[in-house]
């Protein structure tokens, strides 16, 4: 090896490499500084993302079992419980955009599902409407709902399915519409019998 080799091995080995190494080492602190700083800035979003895709921002109460006349209007009544930190949309929201809470039910045949009422929303602002009023649930509600079933249904138990629609919200921002599976049993009974009357007597009968 020459001394200009030797020269020029010296000088990339005292001059260029160190560079490189900075310049990578420059690189690579840039990206870990890229990659925390997103990292922060995603982490509240991602927080809420799992904190409703974990669990059913709604629950419902399991339902007694309901006694309903055959033949007449019988009321049920659903309970339902919203989790803490969210809020959902009344079945009447201040806004069309909204999405309402509703009950859908699927009566098995001879049950007829008639009138449902909603309990009325409570106003209220959230800072990503903060010069609305948003009519909303929160904590706990009950939705009624009426079931009648036919003169001709044979007594005994009966499940009923269905769903609850609504929107979920916290503070910050509202969510997706989710769907809540919902299942209750009513029984039901004859219509009692009514006492038997006695046929008026004639004034002109005596004993």
């Amino acid at each position: 090896m020459s001394c200009y080799e030797r020269a020029f091995r010296r000088w990339v080995l005292v001059r260029l490499l160190p560079r490189a190494a900075s310049a990578r080492l420059i690189m690579m602190n840039r990206l870990a500084l890229t990659v925390l700083w997103s990292a922060a800035l995603l982490t509240p979003c991602v927080a809420q993302e799992l904190a409703v895709k974990k669990g059913p921002t709604v629950t419902m109460a399991p339902a007694p079992l309901t006694t309903v006349t055959r033949g007449k209007s019988n009321s049920v009544e659903l309970q339902f419980r919203v989790a803490a930190g969210f809020h959902i949309n009344s079945n009447q929201p201040a806004e069309r955009y909204l999405i309402p809470t509703a009950v859908k039910l699927d009566p098995p045949t001879d049950l007829v599902v008639g009138k449902t009422t909603y309990p009325p929303g409570k106003e209220s602002s959230f800072a990503f409407a903060p010069d609305e009023k948003l009519s909303v649930y929160t904590g706990d509600f009950a939705v009624t709902v009426q079931v009648r079933p036919l003169a001709s249904v044979l007594p005994g138990k009966y499940e009923i399915r269905g769903k609850l629609r609504y929107q979920a919200c916290d503070n910050a921002q509202c969510y997706p519409a989710k769907t809540l599976p919902l299942q209750f049993e009513v029984k039901v009974v004859k219509a009692p019998v009514p006492p038997a009357k006695n046929p008026p007597q004639s004034p002109h009968e005596h004993r």
